[in-house]
């Protein structure tokens, strides 16, 4: 950090930020509340600690879940951020319920539409049925004149 300005953590420890001050890289000046959340949380002590026993190149994802968890523990101290993860499993559960259900009256409607139009199709095969058997037999059923009974749609006796 630049001689002038130290960085938040040490700007609220009320020390002097010396140049391999283990929080410099992640909690910069012009975000002090940052650091005063994990502070509070967790304590400066426990959170250099933490980022001693780290590579370097874990640090900085290390501060950040951090800062998720104090910000989330600030916001609800007995569940923190198991809360928030609960609360959105259920969210998810309950939307994915709510799909099932909207795929599920796409599916009836779908159906309805099927059946609607299969419906349609054998009353205009049945009508189309109908026409043609009745002028195919119609002369079976006029045949009177040559002293025929006719006993059933298709059965035809002499007399």
């Amino acid at each position: 950090m630049a001689a002038g300005s130290p960085c938040a953590s040490c700007k609220l420890l009320r020390r002097r930020c010396a140049k391999n001050c283990i929080f410099a890289p992640y909690f910069p000046s012009d975000d002090p509340h940052k650091f005063a959340m994990v502070h509070k949380v967790f304590g400066a002590s426990n959170v250099s600690k933490m980022l001693q026993e780290l590579p370097v190149h874990q640090r900085a994802d290390a501060v950040s879940s951090l800062v998720y968890e104090a910000n989330a523990r600030m916001r609800d101290p007995v569940y923190g951020c198991v809360g928030v993860i609960s609360f959105l499993q259920n969210q998810v559960s309950h939307l994915q319920m709510q799909l099932a259900m909207a795929q599920a009256e796409v599916l009836c409607i779908q159906m309805q539409q099927e059946s609607s139009m299969a419906n349609q199709q054998m009353h205009t095969d049945d009508k189309s049925f109908l026409l043609h058997n009745s002028i195919n037999t119609m002369p079976q059923f006029m045949n009177f004149a040559s002293g025929s009974v006719v006993q059933g749609p298709f059965k035809i006796e002499s007399l």
